[in-house]
């Protein structure tokens, strides 16, 4: 499904409720499963956690299965996050496997982790990458050396099931941490429901027990989501309320709020005018010269943050986004590409800069942007029809994976939305 979409004819000024975190969905959902509690899975109908929701009973109900492998589909924090809760559950004996962008996502560092533990976890295919069968049995603990330059998913898989293990667990990180607030965020939530998950410079200590049954805590919304409201709000001059979002998230790409103030867009935390604690974006005409963030520790950002950027014609540098180019598409890569259809000429500097420095090329058609299987692609081109109405944003669809009601939240903020795709 391809949409054409045109800009709101009046001042935007909207109220939505975006969906909770998948991010912090996906980890809750982890805790529940071994705490023995029900799935919570339809609380966000995005696609990432429609899969994980499936898999969990599978868990729930012994991990056992015949024949067919558990289809993830394209989540990689599915098949991180399974990996390590079957491969330390004894008695599970499952093969995990997914479409092909899911068979690109790298798998080594987790697996070579989890064996250290004593996990039996084979390759069926490529060495390095899903289909993987995994046989569960306890696991030791002991002290831990591990690479989190790729993904921060390697280190919170572990740190989510080691109540299960049969000894004290010390993750010692080696090399960047990449995108280390998630990590945070993943102690966090088990101390919340008292397990063990102490910090302190690069050691993460852990330990065997139980994860409480309670949960008080409201799941958190999505602040990556935000990350495209945040944009609409600069392209527009607009006003824009969410509802629900704190500045206490937990959440490392709540710093949205202290980076697009740079790009004209201030954040209030206060209550709406329906009473409710929310967050109010408002657009400014004050804008930096240039843009230069390091965004090892939130990398989600950067296809809204380059597009915002591009738009209102401020250059940039964002570095520290090496993990970008093995996320569903080479995303630095597929950046590049959309953006010069946009008349913006970026290039990658080394293995993990974007960086525009203002030059442009002549446009001479109304683009239509691929998003690659991308779901950040999708969400952070749309606005773009505020600048070039009748923007054509392919295989709208992708969008599912982690914010299935964006386009219906875009209707409401005023764009029209025409489908292109065949009856």
């Amino acid at each position: 499904m391809d949409y054409r979409i045109y800009p709101p004819e009046e001042i935007l000024d909207v109220r939505l409720s975006l969906p909770p975190s998948k991010s912090y969905m996906a980890r809750k959902m982890v805790i529940d499963a071994i705490a023995g509690c029900p799935s919570g899975g339809d609380v966000c109908a995005c696609d990432d956690i429609t899969v994980l929701a499936r898999a969990l009973e599978l868990y729930r109900s012994g991990g056992a299965v015949s024949a067919a492998a558990v289809d993830l589909g394209g989540s990689g924090t599915a098949l991180r996050f399974l990996t390590a809760l079957f491969a330390a559950t004894e008695g599970c004996d499952v093969v995990l496997d997914g479409n092909e962008s899911l068979r690109r996502r790298p798998m080594a560092i987790l697996v070579d982790a989890l064996r250290q533990l004593g996990a039996e976890i084979e390759y069926l295919q490529q060495e390095g990458f899903a289909p993987l069968a995994v046989r569960g049995r306890r696991l030791a603990g002991g002290s831990l050396p591990i690479d989190p330059t790729v993904s921060s998913q390697f280190v919170s898989a572990l740190m989510l099931v080691s109540p299960l293990l049969d000894a004290p667990l010390r993750i010692r990180i080696e090399g960047e941490a990449a995108s280390m607030p998630y990590i945070r965020m993943t102690a966090g939530m088990m101390r919340r429901r008292g397990a063990v998950a102490d910090i302190e410079r690069y050691d993460i200590d852990l330990a065997p027990g139980s994860y409480s049954a309670d949960d008080d805590y409201m799941p958190e919304l999505d602040w990556t989501a935000a990350s495209y409201w945040y944009e609409t709000a600069a392209l527009t001059a607009g006003w824009v309320t969410l509802p629900g979002f704190n500045a206490t998230d937990l959440q490392g790409d709540r710093l949205l709020a202290e980076i697009m103030p740079r790009l004209g867009v201030l954040s209030e935390f206060g209550t709406d005018d329906e009473g409710e604690e929310a967050l109010c974006l408002s657009a400014t005409p004050d804008l930096w010269g240039r843009l230069e963030l390091d965004l090892s520790q939130n990398p989600d950002l950067t296809p809204a943050l380059a597009v915002t950027a591009a738009a209102l014609s401020v250059p940039f540098r964002l570095s520290g986004l090496e993990n970008l180019r093995v996320k569903e598409c080479d995303r630095l890569e597929a950046l590049r590409q959309e953006l010069l259809k946009i008349g913006i000429v970026a290039e990658i500097d080394g293995p993990g800069v974007l960086l525009w420095e203002g030059q442009r090329a002549p446009v001479v058609e109304i683009p239509e942007i691929d998003t690659h299987g991308d779901h950040r692609m999708a969400m952070a081109f749309a606005p773009l029809a505020v600048f070039a109405p009748g923007i054509v944003i392919r295989d709208a669809e992708v969008a599912d994976k982690s914010y299935p009601g964006f386009w219906d939240d875009l209707r409401q903020a005023g764009f029209t939305l025409e489908s292109t795709a065949a009856d």
